[in-house]
């Protein structure tokens, strides 16, 4: 599944998606469409509980390649940005964003579309699309859903970033880790939600996405109709409650 500039490693339920495009990892319209591709593979797996997102060098990602957005380019271009954004939502598995350095433009839209970001200290994040005169499509619509409408309209009209200690006090990071410890953060992070019910993890995920935009009331019909029907009919969900009353560790099957 590996390619040019997205490496893919698959090992005890992990998938493990690396860019690697440096120094900065800017994103052209071809790497946009092989990290669509590989998160349809992944997301296929049923082995697959969990899906990393990361980046080699000093910089997560600093946005989308601005030539992409010229001419006859533009158009493939959006059409790349769409469908990527696309397969993040329908990808079932959480979605950890593991992010250093800048994490700007299209970069932090990819944080935004993973459901927990751990960063580093020295992470800065920043929508700046409005300082080259356009604006930035999949943020103005993730923004305001994750971080409210006031935050985002701060981060989306004036283009200005922010660092890591002001992403987490707004919302829009899980965890800040000290100097040199993003790796054992992440893995931290990463192996907690491992070691629960990847069933579970992708019913909890499909529950939060299926209440989204809709009437109190409507959303939590919805939510109780997937933990009726579809959870609780789940080996797992008879495993943990199971051990619970029996006071020991759940066996998952993952089933």
């Amino acid at each position: 599944m590996s390619g040019a500039n997205v490496r893919v490693e698959v090992a005890s339920g992990l998938a493990r998606l690396t860019l690697h495009r440096p120094p900065v990892n800017v994103l052209t319209t071809p790497m946009m469409r092989e990290l669509t591709r590989a998160l349809h593979e992944v997301a296929a797996q049923d082995d697959v509980r969990v899906v990393r997102l990361d980046a080699e060098g000093k910089h997560f990602c600093a946005g989308v390649d601005v030539a992409d957005h010229e001419g006859e380019k533009l158009g493939p271009m959006m059409e790349a940005l769409a469908d990527l954004f696309a397969t993040f939502e329908r990808t079932p598995q959480p979605l950890v964003a593991v992010v250093q350095g800048a994490c700007l433009g299209g970069g932090l839209e990819l944080a935004l579309a993973c459901d927990l970001v751990v960063a580093s200290d020295d992470a800065s994040f920043g929508q700046p699309e409005i300082k080259l005169g356009v604006f930035a499509p999949p943020a103005s619509v993730l923004l305001p859903r994750l971080v409210g409408e006031r935050v985002a309209r701060g981060l989306l009209l004036t283009g200005e970033p922010i660092g890591a200690a002001d992403a987490r006090a707004w919302g829009l990071v899980h965890a800040v880790a000290p100097p040199g410890g993003l790796a054992e953060a992440a893995d931290g992070w990463i192996g907690r939600l491992l070691a629960l019910s990847g069933t579970a993890l992708r019913q909890a995920k499909r529950a939060i996405g299926a209440s989204v935009g809709l009437p109190l009331r409507e959303a939590h019909e919805r939510v109780h109709r997937i933990y009726l029907e579809e959870l609780m009919t789940t080996a797992d969900a008879a495993e943990g409650l199971r051990a619970f009353v029996e006071k020991r560790p759940p066996v998952w099957t993952h089933r």
